[in-house]
């Protein structure tokens, strides 16, 4: 009998559903919120606020599209954490609710986990073991993955996180929200090495990603007249933004150059130390544009079998949850939904 899994994604302010029978997904809905634009970032209670409005809608959805019913799904997954505790709650419960009422195994899956094996959703799928450079806007790692079910964090970001440097930098810039798109979108029309941001110089395979951030803000109150952590005389507000004005794409593309080149680095430091030869992208920030194309063009420089998810696997979406809730299905790794583990906002 074909195994059905339907999962629910809400750790943040997308919400999800998919159907995945037999590892494959079949369908893949994702529902975004607007009403974060205004405010420059995600407001935690008008996340949770609008994930109970679309989340009956949005499962819906994707048991139709699949072309079958919840009479047929055979466990329920769902994201457990890492996200806002407001948005995780309401996906949770929502799950086990679904679960109780059909009588069938409760699934409870890790955010970051789910992003790495979005990578076994396509094929081909890439060969255990494999190192897989997760980047979003909350985390930034290397991890060996040596089956579906068993991974180790070998490099994390000591402070920010790299989708966060993108999104920080869209906003000095004057971007709109979410702005860590936009700094990809501009620098396609840049010179990324027009302007010499500072690369951290940190041990090991971790990341850092707050002094760069620091080089941006003074960068620009200096109009761009020196890159240094000295916070010279602040110049008027106007020139400033002329400056930004007339040179946004060379900023946009010098930044996104100095963090995808952070992220590369390491990477290959980390296929140096561990012979791993295969390797892959994840989460968010593996849809920048600039990071794929480096990836591609690194990997195949120095002959590594490499893999990155479609774009609709590199955001949030309920299709990594459902690959993920199925591999734990069929190792019997459920949750008691009598008492499942409750949502955390970090793990």
């Amino acid at each position: 009998m074909p195994v059905r899994i339907l999962a629910i994604e809400s750790s943040c302010d997308e919400t999800a559903a998919a159907v995945c029978i037999d590892g494959c997904i079949i369908s893949n809905i994702v529902a975004g919120q607007k009403v974060h634009e205004q405010y420059g970032g995600v407001v935690p209670e008008l996340a949770s606020r609008a994930h109970m409005q679309h989340i009956v809608p949005v499962v819906d959805t994707a048991l139709k599209n699949a072309g079958i019913c919840m009479a047929e799904i055979n466990a329920v997954g769902y994201t457990q954490s890492p996200g806002l505790i407001g948005s995780l709650l309401v996906g949770g419960q929502f799950a086990k609710s679904l679960a109780l009422s059909q009588n069938i195994p409760l699934i409870a899956v890790h955010h970051m986990q789910a992003h790495v094996l979005a990578n076994l959703i396509d094929t081909p799928k890439p060969a255990f073991p494999f190192l897989c450079l997760t980047v979003s806007g909350g985390h930034t790692q290397i991890i060996q993955c040596n089956s579906p079910l068993s991974m180790k964090v070998i490099g994390e970001t000591i402070d920010d996180a790299a989708g966060e440097a993108f999104d920080k930098s869209a906003k000095l810039l004057g971007l709109p929200y979410p702005g860590g798109p936009l700094i990809d979108q501009h620098a396609q029309n840049g010179n990324g090495k027009r302007f010499n941001f500072p690369k951290p110089h940190v041990e090991g395979l971790d990341f850092s990603f707050s002094g760069l951030k620091t080089s941006i803000v003074y960068f620009l109150q200096q109009a761009g007249k020196s890159v240094n952590y000295k916070q010279g005389q602040q110049v008027d507000k106007i020139e400033q933004e002329n400056f930004i004005s007339e040179n946004l794409s060379d900023i946009c593309a010098s930044i996104q150059d100095r963090i995808i080149s952070i992220l590369l680095d390491k990477l290959e430091k980390a296929v140096s130390q561990t012979g791993i030869q295969s390797v892959c992208l994840a989460g968010g920030v593996s849809a920048n544009s600039g990071l794929r194309k480096e990836f591609l063009t690194l990997a195949e420089q120095k002959g590594w079998n490499a893999h990155i998810p479609s774009f609709e696997y590199c955001t949030d979406n309920a299709g990594m949850i459902a690959i993920t809730a199925y591999y734990k299905y069929v190792e019997n790794q459920y949750s008691n939904y009598t008492t499942p583990s409750s949502a955390r906002a970090n793990w």
